[in-house]
């Protein structure tokens, strides 16, 4: 395991634990987690999503965005949710894709595992599956999911290209991959986007949106699109930044419209069909 990898299990492992400790508490998702409270992990999804789910699967949602509403779920799909957590975005899939259609979540965190499978008890999900595994290596085969979502987790991994690869291999001919996650917008000098990735709470690091699509188009996918929808400033992080001994005045026009929550969309493309003369009767 690499020691990124490690800093995250240790990481949401704590949170997990917390919120399973004191699920009574309200407002924020714990003193550890990621971007806790405005602007990062607020307003993400609506009441009627969250009503009748369990109060620890909002609780525990830690993510940068609402992958579930990125595109139309269909009723019979199987959809996977990389780095699942709480189970949220699992149980809000479920819901979707009916009593026909299956929800999996993967995460390699023991206690945010446990967490979302009482979550499942609790909401009576029937066709949800949550899996102990890697997101750069899925515990799932070739070919075998319609939709791939995530929040927020992908800019935890130390390798990227592995996970896009990955997502590849599992989704279905046609499959959709569509994720909200955290991405640079042009060129930060190096100190600044540690110090905003640590506000953010990204251990890894956040692709710049150019690069995000050219990682997506090297691992096979087509029609990407990076649409940046939540644009962080440095108002937003003064109290973070003033606190790690920055200027933050000086830092402004750097940060200015620099760091953003993303929804990142791209399809595997269809099975192609041939119909050349010497391959088609």
């Amino acid at each position: 395991m690499t020691d990124i990898q490690q800093a995250v299990r240790e990481k949401y492992g704590a949170i997990a634990a917390s919120v399973t400790k004191a699920s009574t508490n309200t407002g924020c998702c714990g003193p550890t987690a990621c971007g806790c409270g405005d602007p990062i992990t607020s307003n993400l999804y609506s009441e009627a999503e969250t009503s009748g789910l369990p109060v620890d699967a909002v609780t525990a949602s830690l993510g940068c965005g609402n992958p579930t509403a990125l595109l139309a779920l269909e009723a019979g799909q199987t959809v996977l949710d990389l780095g699942s957590g709480g189970g949220i975005d699992v149980l809000l899939s479920a819901r979707r894709v009916g009593p026909t259609g299956k929800a999996y979540g993967l995460d390699m965190t023991d206690e945010m595992l446990a967490l979302a499978r009482e979550n499942q008890r609790k909401a009576g999900a029937t066709n949800v599956e949550f899996l102990k595994g890697t997101i750069e290596a899925i515990p799932l085969p070739a070919s075998s999911v319609d939709v791939i979502i995530s929040n927020c987790v992908i800019n935890l991994s130390s390798d990227k290209d592995a996970v896009l690869r990955e997502a590849f291999r599992v989704l279905k001919p046609g499959g959709r991959f569509a994720v909200s996650d955290v991405v640079v917008r042009g060129d930060v000098p190096a100190g600044l986007r540690r110090s905003m990735e640590l506000w953010v709470g990204c251990i890894a690091g956040a692709l710049e949106e150019q690069e995000y699509a050219s990682k997506l188009l090297a691992a096979g996918f087509t029609d990407v699109e990076v649409e940046a929808w939540r644009v962080y400033n440095v108002e937003d992080a003064r109290s973070f930044l003033t606190e790690s001994g920055l200027d933050v005045d000086a830092l402004a026009p750097q940060v200015k419209d620099k760091f953003a929550s993303a929804f990142i969309r791209a399809r595997k493309p269809a099975a192609e069909t041939c119909c050349a003369p010497d391959c088609c009767s």
